[in-house]
């Protein structure tokens, strides 16, 4: 039984120094009980009952950092969170919490950058498409801002199609 207190004590530290989400901090006691599911059960429950964890804050909190901060678009944020046993429902709500303006400004920077890195390369468009695409924005999202990157790099503008 003592065991089970100092698993506790440990996880509510955790979790008040940083967002955590429920399988994570699950598996943590899981680990430190040596298995106890039951245990680990009741810890998660215990912290989740005196607000420590909240799978809903924590969403809101990943979503904004990774949009804002590293520069993930919703694609990729949503494919994260989904591998953290997040419902839907939590996702849906935590990415509509994302500043789409600071994204979008995130995106234009992420992709001015890289044109320049391609300055001269006869693929530029289809690298910066792949780029933007593999971190987790849209098509429709992405093109009209490679096509801005590319005429204010360049001088030129081309459609994609």
């Amino acid at each position: 039984m003592a065991e089970k207190e100092k698993v506790l004590s440990r996880l509510q530290k955790l979790c008040a120094g940083q967002e955590c989400c429920t399988k994570d901090v699950y598996s943590k006691a899981l680990k430190a009980l040596e298995g106890d599911a039951h245990a680990a059960s009741e810890v998660v429950a215990s912290l989740v009952a005196d607000g420590y964890l909240d799978d809903r804050r924590y969403a809101v909190a990943y979503a904004r950092d990774k949009a804002v901060l590293t520069g993930w678009g919703p694609v990729k944020v949503r494919f994260m969170l989904l591998g953290k046993g997040l419902s839907g429902e939590v996702i849906d709500a935590a990415l509509e919490e994302v500043d789409g303006s600071s994204a979008s400004r995130k995106l234009s920077a992420l992709l001015a950058r890289k044109a320049s890195v391609l300055s001269g390369d006869p693929q530029m468009k289809l690298k910066l498409l792949k780029f933007a695409l593999g971190r987790g924005y849209e098509y429709d999202t992405v093109k009209p801002v490679v096509e801005e990157v590319i005429r204010s790099a360049a001088g030129v503008s081309d459609d994609i199609d």
